[in-house]
């Protein structure tokens, strides 16, 4: 199966430096994968020269205009027709590629994908999702920050979403799902999450009830849902944390000579912890409920975290998720109906 991804190459805080590269390391680990980088041409073409690399799966489109990291939603999508993302999207609409990874501005992708892609009937809000490190592996969270001010309706189809993504790319036939509420307890929690609570009792997901914040990490949870605000707040102190202890293992490890040595010593353990820890091998967000595959890539991935963002993506054209997605709540809204009409 031969896979087109549209990377727009020069969004992010970097640019043309880490999208290049990283579309070439792709392009090495995956035989099947063709990348289209869309931007300036020019510019790609001098980045491209710097490098070794299989000309025949790499394609340029050319953008004449670049959306800003500070550009408005509004701005991108009225102003910015020739722009990169923009242009990566088309290629995506009109199915001359199958999916696009970009690092640009959140808001202004959220608004243009929405737009060009139309969102799956049956979903009200796109969501953005991504992976987070636990201590049995990892659990898909949603919605990280596109929506704020959720309904009870809104939360039940992040769920479900996130429970359809995670049957496909973790090959997980029934992950277990929690809402996040700041308690276990029935009466806790905004009248929103209660309804949620409601709604998902009467879906066929493996939903397991309230989780709290701490219970992300725990491993026992497979999809937390919850409304942008409290998931965005939850990804950056898991990241301010993630860096926190970085700093000082780093600061204790280097204060003399004897905690040197024993830095040496430890290199394979702090190596491994590194490893299961490391943000950047979770970078690659998925805009859920879109028509087609969208990844959001972190606007300050390096190489090697841009890179997994092209693999998420890859995964997600491989394993359909949009289909199984439409599917499901396809699925749903008929079992509603006919329980309405039952209950009629």
């Amino acid at each position: 199966m031969a896979i087109k991804i549209a990377i727009d190459a020069m969004g992010g805080d970097h640019g043309l430096v880490v999208t290049v590269p990283a579309s070439i390391d792709a392009l090495n680990a995956y035989p099947d994968l063709h990348i289209v980088l869309v931007g300036q041409q020019s510019l790609i073409e001098a980045e491209l020269a710097k490098h070794q690399y299989d000309a025949s799966r790499i394609t340029i489109q050319h953008a004449d205009q670049v959306v800003e990291m500070d550009d408005l939603p509004s701005k991108a999508l009225r102003n910015k027709r020739q722009s990169s993302m923009r242009i990566a999207l088309n290629l995506v609409k009109d199915d001359e590629a199958q999916a696009c990874v970009s690092a640009g501005n959140t808001g202004a992708l959220m608004a243009v994908a929405k737009f060009v892609l139309k969102t799956i009937p049956g979903i009200d809000r796109p969501a953005i999702c991504t992976s987070m490190p636990t201590m049995k592996g990892h659990v898909h969270v949603l919605d990280l920050g596109a929506n704020v001010g959720c309904t009870g309706e809104n939360l039940m189809q992040f769920a479900l979403m996130g429970s359809v993504l995670t049957q496909a790319v973790d090959d997980n036939p029934h992950p277990r799902v929690g809402l996040l509420n700041i308690g276990e307890e029935e009466i806790k929690g905004h009248q929103r999450i209660k309804d949620a609570h409601q709604l998902l009792n009467g879906t066929s997901i493996n939903y397991i009830g309230y989780v709290e914040g701490d219970d992300i990490y725990k491993g026992d949870t497979d999809v937390v849902a919850c409304d942008g605000f409290d998931g965005n707040i939850a990804l950056k102190a898991s990241e301010g944390v993630a860096k926190m202890i970085s700093f000082y293992l780093k600061e204790a490890f280097t204060k003399n000579l004897l905690t040197k040595l024993v830095a040496i010593i430890a290199y394979p353990v702090l190596k491994s912890f590194k490893s299961k820890v490391d943000p950047r091998r979770y970078n690659g967000a998925s805009l859920l409920g879109l028509r087609k595959i969208v990844i959001k890539s972190h606007g300050g991935a390096d190489q090697f975290s841009f890179f997994h963002a092209i693999t998420e993506a890859r995964l997600e054209v491989i394993k359909n998720v949009p289909e199984l997605i439409s599917a499901e709540v396809s699925h749903f809204l008929e079992n509603q109906t006919k329980q309405t009409e039952t209950h009629s």
